[in-house]
């Protein structure tokens, strides 16, 4: 296995902090998502339906597979989920009757009013600015506003690197909110080179990865010395990744994320072990194709709830977080649950863009 590069970590962290910092800040929103129209109003025996979205409070979680959320329902925050309600704000009071429908920019402000204290809040206080939870709005729509309704649900999502809306597991007010990925997930690349959403690792990808690292608990850990800790733990979750295979072959190399002090303050202590190639004038990303994973290896198993979206379980076995035959591996903390098993392991994760 080639050694790591520590230059390319670090040129890849400030690529990736580029390329998508709207979504690490608490005020920073998701993909605006307005409720369906679809979704409430008279069935057919001519008695009111409730629109999942408006009966929605601090708590609920709600997913949706279709664009325009026509279908939206209130699930178990435990089950797949791309929204959960932070608090219910009325802005009545700022906009009128008459006002008319919000812009994007507009809407901005509204949740920076609205929706970023209130979600704060909704997680004790602790909320990691570079984590992988936006915040922001469920608004009513361009008809119900004509209609008046001036109510807005706030709320969590689980946004990918290039923004794409993706489906998260289990409660926030529980979770770590690292942003890491299960091993077995690669990362896609955007048009500017730098990190994209989850793909398939057959199509062209920054990385892939490896690997998921606790840090230890207790007071921050300086970064130096959370590199002694990667390179050491990334060496060998990449090497049972791949059943030894030479990257430096491939010309790829073994690489991984810190956690800065702000999101230790928020409790986020895990990271990600990843391949990647190294990038082109330092700079821009490179993309490269197919996996690293040994093919002969047992089933990818994940943790409960899931780390990423792009790898679904179906049974709790309390099986190892990075492979069946790997009983000595040590997964990271997971709400109290015990890490689930499946026999069938995708990677193509299916992003929906809900309508404005």
């Amino acid at each position: 296995m080639s050694a790591t590069a520590r230059w390319f970590r670090r040129g890849d962290h400030m690529v990736m902090l580029g390329a998508f910092a709207g979504a690490f800040l608490l005020l920073a929103l998701s993909t605006f998502t307005s409720w369906p129209v679809g979704a409430g109003g008279f069935d057919g025996a001519g008695t009111t339906t409730v629109n999942p979205v408006m009966a929605a409070q601090a708590g609920d979680c709600l997913n949706w597979t279709k664009p325009d959320l026509s279908d939206v329902a209130k699930v178990d925050c435990a089950t797949q989920h791309l929204f959960e309600v932070t608090g219910v704000a009325d802005i009545s009071a700022a906009h009128g009757p008459q006002a008319p429908f919000p812009n994007d920019e507009q809407w901005q402000k509204i949740s920076q009013e609205q929706c970023s204290r209130m979600s704060l809040d909704y997680l004790g206080g602790k909320f990691d600015p570079f984590g992988k939870y936006t915040v922001g709005p469920l608004n009513p729509g361009e008809r119900l506003w004509a209609e008046g309704q001036r109510t807005l649900r706030c709320g969590l999502q689980v946004a990918g690197p290039a923004g794409g809306l993706l489906p998260a597991y289990g409660t926030a007010r529980t979770q770590d909110q690292s942003d890491v990925y299960d091993p077995g997930v690669c990362l896609g690349i955007t048009e500017a080179k730098s990190v994209g959403d989850p793909v398939d690792c057959a199509k062209p990808h920054t990385f892939e990865i490896t690997g998921v690292v606790p840090m230890p608990p207790g007071e921050f850990v300086p970064l130096d010395q959370q590199d002694r800790l990667m390179v050491v733990e990334c060496a060998r979750l990449t090497a049972e990744y791949t059943g030894g295979a030479d990257l430096k072959a491939r010309g790829l190399l073994v690489t991984w994320d810190n956690r800065v002090e702000e999101s230790w303050a928020a409790g986020s202590r895990l990271a990600n072990c990843k391949v990647g190639a190294p990038p082109v004038d330092d700079t821009l990303l490179s993309a490269w194709e197919g996996s690293v994973r040994n093919p002969n290896a047992p089933p990818l198993t994940t943790s409960n709830p899931p780390q990423t979206t792009a790898v679904h379980q179906d049974e709790p076995t309390g099986a190892p977080l990075h492979s069946e035959s790997n009983s000595s591996s040590s997964a990271p903390p997971s709400s109290g649950s015990k890490p689930p098993k499946s026999d069938e392991t995708t990677t193509a994760t299916t992003t929906t863009t809900p309508s404005r």
